[in-house]
């Protein structure tokens, strides 16, 4: 007996791929049709209760990311004002110090 011929499997084209993958996700969108009348109200109960709990959680997250933001611009504005104050101070003190000079210098009398 000679060599057992190995079938060498050949490349589907992309047009059998793309039918069969419609074909399956055709299935899949069918199957969403059927009427099961207990179970879609039961389903349609979970579902409601579902999106109320989640709409609330996206509210209170939202309300929270608002008042973090407005406490942050407030915290920000308080921070340049006290650097304001401060640069100001300090450059006061710098010509108080110059008027100082000025004297100790006999420049001015």
């Amino acid at each position: 007996m000679g060599p057992i011929p190995i079938p060498i499997p050949r490349r589907r084209s992309s047009r059998s791929l793309l039918f069969f993958f419609f074909l399956c996700s055709s299935f899949h969108f069918f199957s969403g049709f059927s009427d099961d009348s207990t179970a879609s109200k039961d389903a349609a109960t979970n579902n409601g209760a579902h999106a109320h709990t989640t709409s609330s959680i996206i509210l209170i997250v939202l309300i929270v990311l608002v008042l973090f933001s407005l406490l942050s611009f407030l915290l920000f504005k308080l921070w340049r004002k006290k650097k304001r104050e401060e640069q100001y101070a300090r450059l006061l003190k710098l010509f108080e110090e110059d008027d100082e000079l000025e004297l100790e210098l006999g420049l001015r009398d």
